[in-house]
């Protein structure tokens, strides 16, 4: 159990930590990174009672896979108490901020992985909050290993990325720097050393890094991979990628109940609306996982959470207990696939009521086949999406938003389609494209 006092002084950083505690509009921001979106029945009840009494009780599932507490008054330091004793803190004061290491949800139990990436997961993390060195990455720095699972979050950039493929009957690690397992790699190296090649790519990043070189891209502006390479040929043994893409995923797959790779098992995924839970949400499901499943919870990149380990024939219930609930397990459900940041009701940056004006979306989108995805920003910071949606709304004024759809020959949100758009001419415009045989 965690029992280190809360240190005399944080660095400065805009992102919220577990001990770091961020001023908003409707109070303070506590971050819980969560070990590869895995959280315990416990804990989660220990998340929710936290909410619940020092806070607003808004709990937000975030887009890495953690969850955030908002609302926070004055009793700062007895919820970051209360989640410390329930071992949801880093080993260490100075290492909360380097827990960013994301998974698939479904790591260990996908039936199409190439192997379990959850031990080498905490190895990694226990290095991040060891290493001291390794507490001057940003908060921002992050990490993703890739099992080749289909339920995969290939979107996120990441500062370095490895994903696991199979060549000549050798599984190894592909990786790449400052991008997605999608993009080409930078090389490969042994199964065996997927730790040590965490450990030589953020020691060399730190030693080319100037202060002002927070993230892996602004290193590579000045070194280029051709450069790093060699670097890191000398560290760990390295190997040219021959033949090999990442596929795709499927992310649908992280809503409803999906075959695990053990026969007779599924895991079961539902969507909080628009991210947000409330206490008596996340305790109810916390009470599922542990009466059909194995008493874990996994959040997503999705802000979604899947229960694992549930018996296929209990499936129908676990998903009607989850409706009952509030949440979302139905993959044509408009709000299931819709998210939105907080808006201008908790952030001072936001220019309209994203969710409020997300609830309104939905409701008008109810008649399209198939459900949409769409962001809704409330500034140009995109902080509810880490990837381009295929619709996003970026707020322009209250209730008003210019449209964009992802185009990949265009940076940022996409294609800029019209401005000053009310949620009911969004509505609109998107019910007649979707009805146009050019879209079909």
């Amino acid at each position: 159990m965690n029992q280190h006092p809360l240190p005399a002084a944080l660095r400065p950083s805009a992102c919220p930590g577990l001990l770091r505690i961020v001023p908003a509009l409707d109070g303070g921001i506590c971050r819980i990174k969560l070990n590869g979106g895995s959280i315990s029945s416990a804990q989660a009840e220990a998340v929710a009672v936290a909410a619940e009494r020092y806070a607003s009780g808004a709990i937000e599932a975030t887009n890495r896979a953690n969850l955030q507490i908002r609302g926070i008054g004055h009793e700062q330091a007895a919820l970051v108490d209360s989640l410390l004793a329930a071992d949801l803190g880093p080993q260490h004061p100075a290492g909360d901020d380097v827990r960013n290491l994301m998974l698939s949800p479904s790591a260990g139990i996908d039936r199409h992985s190439l192997f379990d990436t959850r031990p080498l997961a905490s190895r990694i993390l226990a290095t991040l909050q060891s290493h001291a060195p390794f507490h001057d990455l940003s908060a921002k720095f992050a990490v993703q290993l890739d099992g080749g699972e289909s339920l995969a979050m290939l979107e996120h950039p990441h500062d370095l990325w490895l994903s696991a493929f199979e060549h000549d009957g050798e599984q190894r690690w592909a990786f790449g720097l400052a991008g997605c397992p999608t993009d080409s790699p930078v090389g490969s190296v042994a199964l065996a050393d997927g730790h040590a090649l965490v450990v030589a790519v953020l020691e060399l990043f730190l030693e080319l890094a100037r202060p002002e070189q927070t993230r892996m891209r602004h290193v590579l502006a000045g070194y280029p991979v051709e450069d790093i390479q060699p670097r890191l040929a000398e560290r760990v043994p390295l190997q040219a990628v021959v033949d090999w893409q990442r596929v795709s995923g499927s992310p649908d797959l992280h809503i409803g109940a999906h075959p695990q790779r053990e026969p007779g098992v599924v895991y079961v995924g539902a969507v909080p609306p628009l991210g947000r839970l409330n206490p008596a949400m996340l305790r109810g499901v916390a009470q599922v996982a542990r009466e059909f499943g194995d008493a874990s919870l996994r959040f997503t990149p999705w802000q979604s959470v899947l229960l694992p380990n549930i018996g296929a024939n209990n499936a129908g219930e676990v998903v009607r207990r989850l409706q009952q609930l509030g949440l979302l397990c139905e993959i044509d459900q408009p709000l299931s696939r819709l998210i939105a940041c907080t808006g201008s009701s908790g952030c001072s940056k936001g220019l309209a009521e994203t969710k409020g004006d997300a609830l309104q979306l939905a409701t008008l989108l109810r008649r399209h086949r198939p459900a949409l995805n769409i962001h809704l920003s409330g500034c140009l910071r995109s902080c509810a999406a880490a990837h381009t949606a295929p619709v996003t709304l970026l707020a322009v004024a209250p209730g008003h938003y210019d449209l964009y759809f992802r185009d990949a020959a265009q940076p940022g949100f996409g294609a800029l389609h019209a401005r000053n758009l009310t949620i009911e001419a969004v509505a609109a415009l998107l019910d007649a494209r979707s009805r146009s045989p050019l879209d079909a």
